[in-house]
């Protein structure tokens, strides 16, 4: 099994170039089988899950070919099969996104449970209540999905909770249904606005997205068509915190500074200096770094993904912080593992954590629970004495393509050993 080293207190400089956003890619993906023709996806991030859930579809039927690393061909007319039940369907989460485009296209899917990163309950309850609204009955089996309707009638549904899963899901179930379908209440983040902009350019009709009410009036088919994927908020905010917790000098290319808002605004609090241009943030951090507040929310409102990364961050700022998790429960499983280094965080009710922060951390053998964790121990290990191991890589890889070359171009001493 790999690992990575890092041997920490290098300071970062210079320029990376942000890849495509996994959390829109894993969407777009299935959303392609949908299309009665080829797609050209461009910008895809070299990951993991992107590999896994073309393999998915190629199980389905599906021909996707892959133009280079970052461009792939999907042509899903040569689809037969609602079935994906196949081992790599478990483990990734976004593999419930099968399910809305399988119900859209067949009126029927039988799908795996999805499997992915594990810090507590993320429940598809929301997923099932809008499948069922259009008209699906949806039953669980023995970690398998069967979603069957007799036809996929428009109709309002309101999501008790948001949810962007949920959202983008009845999304794809809804753009081949009779009628029009409005989600009330609708998650808002830039990969839903992706997914829309992906289907529209292909034919579908959908208004709203990137608001709390999304409109999709469904049409009789998709065609096929090019779409470029947009850059990932959460990679341009792993390395914006990279260059900040080393005290770093780094423009962060390729990336839509809008998305990054409520990143900026928190570490520009925190002393650090942020400028903006039209497609880079530049981040410079040449002094002690202030503690702040920061609390978890949906879209526009600072991201859960973001949330380790900006938790290690804070353990390195002088004073006393809190990071407060509002989205999912127990995502502060790497807490333990950090205070190891030498961070003092206490964790409270399982949704606080307490930070004082310190100036050194030492390194350490770390073990990555999850991706957005392994990320955060990659900053820990940036920072600290000495060397730094990181085991389980493989939840990092689902997410940050080519991680330790980017670190390596910016000054980073960091291995796979």
């Amino acid at each position: 099994m790999s690992k990575l080293c890092i041997r920490g207190g290098k300071r970062l400089t210079g320029d990376v170039v942000i890849s495509g956003a996994k959390n829109a890619a894993v969407a777009i993906l299935p959303a392609a089988l949908l299309v009665d023709g080829t797609c050209e996806i461009e910008n895809l991030p070299y990951i993991n899950d992107v590999i896994l859930l073309t393999d998915a579809m190629k199980s389905l039927g599906a021909i996707a070919e892959f133009e280079d690393k970052h461009t792939v061909n999907v042509d899903a007319t040569t689809v037969y099969s609602y079935c994906a039940t196949d081992e790599c369907i478990g483990k990734m989460r976004a593999s419930y996104y099968l399910i809305g485009a399988l119900l859209g296209r067949f009126g029927k899917a039988k799908v795996a449970m999805p499997g992915g990163c594990n810090f507590g309950k993320r429940p598809i309850d929301q997923h099932i209540k809008g499948f069922e609204a259009l008209g699906a009955t949806v039953t669980i089996q023995e970690d398998t999905i069967y979603a069957v309707a007799d036809k996929l009638v428009g109709t309002h549904i309101y999501l008790d909770v948001v949810s962007v899963g949920a959202t983008i899901n009845i999304m794809l179930a809804a753009v081949l249904a009779e009628g029009t379908t409005t989600i009330e209440n609708a998650a808002k983040e830039p990969h839903i606005v992706d997914v829309a902009n992906f289907l529209n350019m292909m034919g579908a009709s959908i208004k709203g997205a990137g608001t709390d009410v999304i409109r999709v009036k469904g049409v009789p088919k998709l065609q096929g068509g090019k779409y470029s994927i947009i850059p990932d908020q959460i990679e341009a905010g792993t390395y914006m915190m990279a260059a900040a917790i080393t005290g770093g000098d780094v423009y962060v290319r390729n990336i839509i500074p809008e998305h990054m808002e409520s990143v900026s605004l928190k570490m520009r609090e925190m002393g650090v200096e942020i400028e903006e241009g039209d497609d880079y943030i530049h981040v410079a951090a040449g002094k002690d770094l202030i503690a702040t507040n920061v609390k978890t929310l949906p879209h526009p409102g600072f991201p859960t993904d973001l949330q380790p990364q900006m938790t290690v961050l804070l353990s390195t700022a002088m004073g006393k912080s809190t990071m407060l998790e509002s989205v999912f429960e127990n995502r502060f499983q790497y807490i333990e593992q950090l205070n190891h280094m030498g961070t003092k965080i206490n964790v409270v009710n399982g949704n606080k954590a307490e930070i004082e922060g310190v100036s050194h951390l030492k390194g350490s053998d770390l073990i990555a629970t999850d991706l957005r964790a392994g990320a955060c121990m990659i900053l820990a290990g940036l920072k600290a004495d000495g060397e730094t191991y990181i085991d389980d890589i493989k939840y990092i890889d689902r997410g940050y393509e080519s991680v330790e070359d980017k670190l390596r171009a910016l000054g980073a001493d960091v291995s796979r050993v």
